[in-house]
């Protein structure tokens, strides 16, 4: 089990340290902050001493090692909108995100697992189709279009729940329901040919054939090996969390890393960006390299591979 943990762990600081360099290559060969964060009437000197001031007139290859060296202690910058420390930008935004996407991921869990089952047990059946059916319109509309659509039913129609804000619980209530739904959908439908192909396999023909009752073959003998493969799928659902954020934050001006992120590659404030973007990929890593070992735990054949 060491080498295997290993070697995902060197594989997931490849990756961070890749994606790092691309994105800050990309964003200085994007555009000129300077001329993104001040005004068009700024002068010719006001735009060499913003540069200067944030070490933008360096080469490339310097401002790149200079940030690796203040990251590696911890030192992420400082923004360049309102000066303060990009870390605590971050971290003020984070409790909202998570609050956001947690509930959300157990909501769909909750939801998306049962469907799945059910529609799986009651194969070709009207409750089949009519899950199926939801779950397909479920995942096929855009998960900010249907943000969209839950403001409009909700806020503007019914005026039952509030459009955007965070500061009650009901303000939570649109942006979990959009995204709960949207990750249930994928969820369910998973779930169900995942278990319809565990129900098609030998062994579970053989105990039926033992009298087994059909409750108990699912429970017992389907679930547990329908639950491996589901594992991959749960892992890609939780690490899609962040990525959704910035679709859904901002359709409800909810305070969180995804709304923070969109206003500051709006604005051009590069250390925001570059923060924002290594926690959005720590955050992807470490959900691929526990989702590795879940794998690896629950199936003692890829641990030997």
């Amino acid at each position: 089990m060491g080498p295997f943990i290993t070697a995902r762990i060197i594989r997931a600081l490849i990756v961070l340290i890749s994606t790092v360099t691309v994105v800050f290559v990309v964003l200085r060969l994007s555009g000129d902050p300077a001329q993104q964060m001040l005004p068009d009437t700024a002068s010719p000197e006001a735009l060499e001493a913003f540069r200067a001031k944030w070490g933008l007139d360096r080469t490339i290859f310097e401002q790149y090692v200079i940030y690796i060296g203040n990251a590696l202690r911890g030192d992420f910058g400082t923004s360049f909108a309102d000066g303060r420390e990009v870390f605590e930008i971050v971290r003020e935004r984070i409790p909202k995100t998570l609050l956001l996407t947690v509930s959300a991921f157990f909501i769909s869990i909750m939801i998306g697992i049962p469907a799945g089952i059910i529609a799986a047990v009651r194969r070709e059946s009207p409750v089949d189709k009519g899950v199926m059916a939801g779950a397909v319109l479920g995942y096929s509309i855009p998960n900010f279009l249907l943000g969209l659509i839950f403001v409009f039913l909700f806020a503007v129609w019914l005026r039952v729940l509030p459009s955007s804000g965070s500061s009650s619980w009901k303000h939570m209530i649109l942006p979990v329901a959009t995204f709960a739904l949207f990750n249930a959908a994928g969820i369910a439908r998973f779930m169900r040919s995942t278990l319809i192909d565990v129900l098609g396999q030998p062994y579970i023909a053989a105990a039926r054939a033992d009298g087994i009752p059909n409750w108990e073959i699912i429970v017992r003998h389907a679930l547990p090996n329908a639950a491996i493969p589901m594992v991959t799928t749960l892992g890609f659902t939780a690490g899609g969390l962040l990525g959704g954020a910035v679709l859904i934050e901002p359709v409800f001006a909810w305070p969180g890393l995804g709304s923070g992120f969109v206003a500051a590659t709006s604005s051009g404030d590069l250390s925001v960006v570059q923060a924002m973007i290594l926690l959005f990929t720590a955050f992807m890593v470490t959900i691929n390299l526990t989702v590795d070992v879940l794998y690896a735990v629950l199936n003692p054949k890829i641990r030997k591979q």
